[in-house]
């Protein structure tokens, strides 16, 4: 277990690597930069320069900083350390909002220690906001103040405020009408946020994010952020959402419950 100097040391860490990446990806926010296709699960599954190398420069720090650590990142793949630590990253979650010039993406970054992520987070630099999850809280950082985070007390999908980002990702039929379920008993449907909805759970603005198709470095960071803030993040069978797939993040456990009763039917 981490001490509390230790969760210091590697939250400030987290910090220098999400400036690091700030750097570049400032450096081509709507700037009209070229955009590759990696044909991925989605028909347009797109890459930039900018992702490339801010995850580079993340690895490199990572590298020289924590030589036994493991990293997991988007675009160059998995290096396992040794130790049980590794890094999971993202260095821009939000692509498609990123080359559309809409500043609904983020850097990710997750410390794991090889149970489950302890630290994350989320920078968005356009916007200046930095939302962090450590053992001890979850806070948001922006150019004026420090904010503690606290999920909202929504308890039913009657009240709830859903966020996703695509409902396309939902690739089968069950997954579709499970969503679709919940989708018509919530108060207020929003879409296209990728992991900036995430990060408004736990700051208590929206109360519901369901979505399908993740990566580990999709999520990992949004775990720490929002459980630390009150919330709850789990797979559609109530499990472990850490390598991805099918996740919930809901602001209270009451919600997760009204709402998981919907999803794993779709298992």
């Amino acid at each position: 277990m981490l001490t509390p100097d230790e969760i210091n040391e590697l939250t400030n860490f987290a910090g220098t690597l999400a400036d690091t990446a700030a750097k570049v990806t400032l450096s081509h926010f709507r700037s009209g930069l070229s955009v590759d296709n990696k044909r991925g699960e989605f028909t347009f599954d797109p890459v930039t320069a900018a992702d490339r190398d801010a995850e580079a420069a993340i690895r490199e720090l990572i590298a020289k900083a924590y030589p036994t650590h493991g990293i997991y990142g988007e675009e160059h793949g998995r290096i396992d350390g040794t130790s049980d630590f590794y890094w999971a990253i993202d260095p821009i979650d939000g692509t498609r909002s990123f080359i559309s010039g809409v500043p609904l993406w983020g850097t990710l970054i997750a410390l794991n220690d090889g149970t489950r992520p302890v630290i994350g987070m989320m920078d968005q630099p356009y916007t200046g906001e930095r939302f962090i999850g450590r053992p001890d809280g979850s806070e948001l950082v922006s150019r004026e103040r420090r904010v503690k985070l606290k999920t909202s007390n929504c308890v039913s999908l009657d009240d709830a405020l859903l966020g996703n980002t695509d409902p396309a990702m939902f690739r089968k039929d069950n997954e579709r009408t499970a969503f679709r379920e919940i989708s018509s008993k919530v108060k207020l449907r929003r879409f296209g946020g990728d992991c900036y909805f995430y990060a408004l759970v736990a700051a208590g603005t929206l109360d519901l994010v369901i979505e399908s198709s993740l990566q580990p470095y999709d999520i990992q960071a949004m775990i720490p952020i929002i459980e630390n803030a009150g919330g709850i993040v789990t797979d559609w069978a109530g499990g472990d959402p850490q390598m991805g797939g099918n996740v919930i993040a809901a602001a209270t456990p009451e919600l997760h419950k009204a709402a998981l009763a919907i999803l794993s039917q779709a298992l």
